[in-house]
């Protein structure tokens, strides 16, 4: 099995044309399509079916697809730690963090790093931690700011805690304030149209969670937005939302924070990266920097 037929395969598996992936890896089709068939040889099964002219993978093709990625995500990995990087003068970290990580930490401890190593590149990918997670898993991302704990079929990574961040009710504050103005429990929220996040967001499960502790399935009159675009929603009145205190801070005007009374909801966000591949030269670097 050579690298070159990985790199082919992971291109027709992306494009499901055999002729676009030979444009996107730069080699003849028929020179793609021989390396393919000479994978399958060595396989000893068919990767893709060939149907009247639609191309899908078959279960042997399936299965292969992930390991591929994760072998060309080292192997790219491996190729800018070899090339890197006297004193850190160049290079790349491919970083992932929630919504309220990228607004509340991240532009300082960034600023500090691109300070003192400007020739690394810094690509942020923002999102929510199960996302997160799976980004690291496939060879996406060198570290990710991530809530704990991990679901039960996260990957092995190694995680260290960061910091702990509590959780408000956000409302409009061009409204009355949620429960009256009172203070504000989880099971006021019973009472509560609430604007949700996408399925993928860790804050989604966390409140649905609390509202079920007490008995209750929190209504939605918006679910599905990013947390920008969950904070218009609330800002324009369409219900409340349960986010980090660290968003309002960074939310702009027209919103109002209520703390939780009674057992206030807290979210502990670890540093994580693959536990079976080091994070490379630069990435370590910017590890530092978070941790101190």
């Amino acid at each position: 099995m050579q690298f070159q037929q990985l790199l082919y395969f992971v291109a027709v598996a992306e494009t499901r044309h055999f002729s676009r992936a030979a444009e996107r890896v730069h080699v003849a089709q028929p020179s793609l399509s021989q390396q393919i068939k000479a994978l399958e040889r060595e396989l000893g099964a068919e990767l893709f079916s060939r149907a009247r002219g639609n191309i899908a993978l078959t279960d042997a093709g399936e299965a292969l697809l992930p390991l591929a990625r994760r072998i060309l995500a080292d192997a790219d990995t491996a190729r800018l730690e070899v090339q890197e990087l006297a004193q850190l003068r160049r290079g790349r970290v491919r970083l992932g963090a929630t919504p309220s990580v990228c607004t509340g930490l991240l532009p300082g401890v960034l600023r500090a790093f691109h300070t003192a190593h400007p020739g690394i590149e810094l690509l942020i990918e923002e999102s929510g931690s199960l996302d997160l997670v799976r980004e690291l898993a496939r060879g996406a991302l060198d570290l990710a700011l991530i809530a704990l704990p991990l679901p039960p079929s996260a990957p092995a990574l190694t995680t260290v805690e960061l910091l702990t961040e509590d959780l408000v009710v956000v409302s409009s504050a061009q409204l009355p304030p949620p429960a009256g103005g009172g203070p504000l429990t989880v099971s006021a929220l019973r009472d509560e149209p609430m604007v949700m996040f996408r399925h993928g967001y860790d804050l989604r499960d966390l409140t649905v969670a609390a509202c079920r502790a007490e008995g209750f399935e929190p209504v939605f009159t918006v679910e599905g937005g990013e947390m920008d675009a969950v904070l218009g929603f609330v800002r324009a009145g369409l219900g409340v939302a349960v986010v980090p205190a660290m968003v309002v801070d960074h939310g702009g005007p027209g919103l109002r924070a209520t703390p939780l009374a009674g057992s206030p909801l807290r979210r502990t966000i670890a540093l994580a990266h693959r536990t079976d591949v080091a994070p490379p030269r630069a990435a370590r670097e910017l590890r530092r920097i978070l941790l101190g």
